[in-house]
């Protein structure tokens, strides 16, 4: 029955997180006018694109990994080395965003880390960066000791929500920061909801419901891989 259910279900989330990374880079494409590496606005649009992908939907595709119902049976190796890649996919993106956001700060002489977005991001971006690095040593070193594997797996499945749940915030105050900014009387003000408001506003709430239901799946306990007290389950990646 798990299988049967969780199969649709991840069908669902992989089209919303598609039609989040479409929606992200349809709007910085039609309203803002599109990409370039040079620092200015293009720049910028790179931002929300590659956080959105990275940090919210390659990191919840990662984290449910081992919910997949295929890799509760057999070596475990495969689903630690797509789990761990997909890590590092969105944090190579997370970094290319941060990149592209401070370089056109900087070359607009804009002050960086002064929103509420901002701080949400760096919070993320923290706990996202420690969650790795903590993964590697904890589950992956090859002189990493059972207990502290055994210890510090339910921080990290905790921290995983968190920092889920961070990224989803980060994302949508980001999106009514750009909208304020974006949308005045110079044009036509935020308060009159115009198309491109009433398109990044749906852009907000596909990002709520698909991390929602990311939250929903990691806390549902018929899709929690079963707990293995086998020597492979309590043996590092690397040995």
């Amino acid at each position: 029955m798990p299988t049967f259910q969780f199969l649709p279900f991840s069908a669902l989330l992989g089209t919303l997180g598609l039609l989040c990374v479409v929606f992200t880079g349809f709007w910085s494409q039609h309203w803002r006018g599109g990409f370039a590496w040079d620092g200015s606005t293009k720049m910028f649009n790179w931002h929300p694109v590659f956080m959105v992908t990275g940090m919210l939907v390659l990191y919840g595709a990662a984290v449910l990994v081992y919910r997949v119902p295929s890799s509760w049976a057999g070596p475990k190796l495969p689903w630690k080395l797509l789990h761990a890649a997909l890590t590092l996919a969105a944090f190579v993106l997370v970094v290319l965003g941060l990149v592209a956001v401070f370089g056109f700060h900087n070359a607009q002489g804009t002050p960086n880390m002064y929103s509420l977005h901002s701080w949400l991001g760096l919070a993320a971006v923290l706990f996202f960066s420690c969650q790795w690095l903590m993964g590697f040593a904890a589950f992956l070193l090859p002189w990493s000791p059972a207990w502290l594997r055994i210890i510090y797996k339910p921080i990290h499945v905790f921290f995983g929500s968190i920092i889920l749940a961070l990224a989803m915030a980060a994302s949508i105050s980001g999106i009514n920061e750009k909208l304020f900014f974006s949308l005045t009387n110079k044009t036509v003000p935020y308060a009159k909801l115009p198309p491109e408001a009433w398109f990044a506003n749906s852009l907000g709430m596909l990002i709520l419901v698909f991390g929602l239901l990311v939250l929903w799946a990691l806390a549902m306990p018929a899709w929690k891989r079963p707990e293995s007290e086998s020597l492979e389950a309590r043996q590092p990646l690397l040995h």
